[in-house]
């Protein structure tokens, strides 16, 4: 095999080539993936484009892409239908700070075939306990 022996796992996309411009009705999918990470980059902390990201993030572009507007998504819990993907997933579990949260992370780490989530969710889960530590309440 050329990918090193490496198969990909039903329902993960495959790497995707960096593309000059893809062909989309949405309209910012159809930038090129130097454009599309230009406006990722240029979304203020504060904005209303979770919508949009979303879109980027469920699209077949480059991981790093998807992984970018991942990162600026204002709502955390909005990533949760994409925990399967390994890149997203690990996003979404470093934007997971409430008593609440720990719980989910505790399933993911029992339940994620991704290492990097598991992994992401571990260390999460870790600061969580330890901010509750300090405060006095406990998990």
């Amino acid at each position: 095999m050329s990918d090193g022996g490496k198969k990909e796992e039903p329902g993960t996309p495959g790497r995707v080539p960096w593309s000059r411009r893809p062909e989309s009705s949405h309209r910012l999918l159809g930038l090129s993936d130097d454009e599309l990470l230009y406006w990722i980059e240029a979304l203020p902390a504060e904005h209303s484009e979770d919508r949009d990201l979303l879109e980027i993030i469920r699209s077949r572009r480059h991981f790093f892409i998807r992984q970018e507007a991942a990162k600026r998504i204002t709502d955390a819990s909005l990533l949760k239908d994409h925990a399967g993907d390994r890149h997203i997933g690990q996003i979404l579990v470093r934007g997971m700070r409430r008593a609440e949260d720990a719980s989910y992370l505790r399933r993911l780490i029992a339940e994620k075939r991704h290492l990097e989530v598991r992994k992401a969710a571990e260390v999460q889960l870790k600061v969580i306990q330890q901010s509750l530590a300090e405060h006095g309440t406990g998990s």
